[in-house]
């Protein structure tokens, strides 16, 4: 069996079709045009191969690849991603249409939040949403409790939000806390951090291994914001044997395609929607709404519901940007099949 971690039976099957100087290996981190690959053994450092390229595949973090390798020729090019279990993905920003995908092949994510004003219930609900979607488990990490008043408090505050998602209070810095994250770091599995700037992910895995391997910065002290310390995602491979991806400071998400993982992350606001006189409900002001009942009886927030249906417009509106994306680009695929034609006409003398 293939030593790269996280490799299992499914992948060495995929893998099994390849022959002669082919290599199995892991995205450890993306520049530009080039990955470095962790391989049997080591890093090495990888291009992209021009078909892929062409086709729109392009290798992330935490993707299990095919190299091919050709070291007495000075090459080595990544030429296939091998099917991906799971998915971290967000929408695209402004105009764009279609998603992102940030990682690949992630059984945990955490998501990071700290006391203080980061802590933002409506952003952890688009946060869940979107790790739902992924595939991924959630796991909510409450860092720098050192500096709360109240932890118990916050964490209360976050699971009437997060529903079954573990809520774990710890602080990166004093190390308080950090046994609890064992159960998810276990040899062969994949972790990720995602959570706005400043909340501690660097302290965190600098904390993993008791050593600074990722660069921290002080937080703003009027409104708590940090700076980007991490700019590119990387892997690192933890002393327990699991894998951790890193993600640059992300403040807003964009939902893209997470339908389902809108229904996992507001599944209070589902399960209540079952009792609604319409099927069609929308939840605003339908006679027989059991949403709004629930809501009217304090047991749905007010402020939930609101959330809920914020992030259902942008769903229909990030579904509408893509529609329009694939037909401009329907359009420009047959605008340039026609001059192709005329080009081939003009040449050969044809009508």
């Amino acid at each position: 069996m293939n030593s790269v971690p996280g490799w299992d039976e499914e992948l060495e099957s995929a893998f099994s079709v390849y022959n002669g100087p082919y290599l199995p290996g892991r995205v450890a981190s993306r520049h530009k045009t080039v990955c470095d690959i962790l391989i049997p053994g080591g890093v090495v450092q990888a291009g992209i191969s021009g078909a892929l390229l062409r086709i729109g595949k392009q290798p992330v973090v935490g993707d299990f690849v095919v190299l091919l390798d050709q070291p007495e020729l000075g090459s080595r090019m990544v030429v296939n991603i091998l099917p991906r279990r799971t998915c971290l993905s967000r929408g695209a920003v402004g105009d764009g249409s279609g998603e992102q995908v940030l990682a690949a092949n992630i059984d945990t994510i955490f998501i990071v939040t700290s006391a203080g004003k980061d802590l933002n219930l409506r952003r952890l609900e688009r946060y869940l949403t979107v790790v739902y979607s992924s595939g991924a488990s959630p796991v909510i990490l409450l860092n720098k409790i050192d500096l709360a008043d109240d932890p118990a408090r916050m964490v209360e505050k976050i699971q009437s939000v997060a529903g079954d998602v573990p809520v774990i209070p710890l602080s990166a810095l004093s190390k308080a806390g950090l046994d609890a994250l064992n159960p998810y770091l276990i040899p062969g599995e994949t972790v990720a951090l995602i959570g706005s700037s400043g909340v501690g992910k660097s302290t965190l895995i600098n904390a993993f291994f008791g050593e600074a391997v990722q660069k921290t910065a002080d937080v703003r002290k009027d409104d708590e914001k940090g700076r980007h310390t991490t700019t590119v995602r990387q892997m690192f491979l933890l002393p327990s044997g699991a894998v951790l991806i890193d993600n640059p400071g992300i403040r807003e998400i964009q939902l893209g395609d997470s339908s389902d993982g809108l229904e996992k992350a507001f599944s209070d606001i589902i399960n209540a929607a079952s009792n609604c006189r319409f099927k069609d409900c929308t939840h605003h002001d339908e006679p027989g709404c059991a949403v709004l009942q629930a809501v009217k009886a304090g047991l749905i927030p007010e402020e939930r519901l609101d959330s809920y249906h914020r992030l259902t417009e942008e769903l229909i509106f990030q579904s509408k940007k893509s529609e329009i994306g694939l037909k401009r680009l329907e359009k420009e695929k047959y605008k340039e099949i026609a001059v192709t034609i005329k080009k081939y006409r003009k040449f050969t003398g044809k009508p």
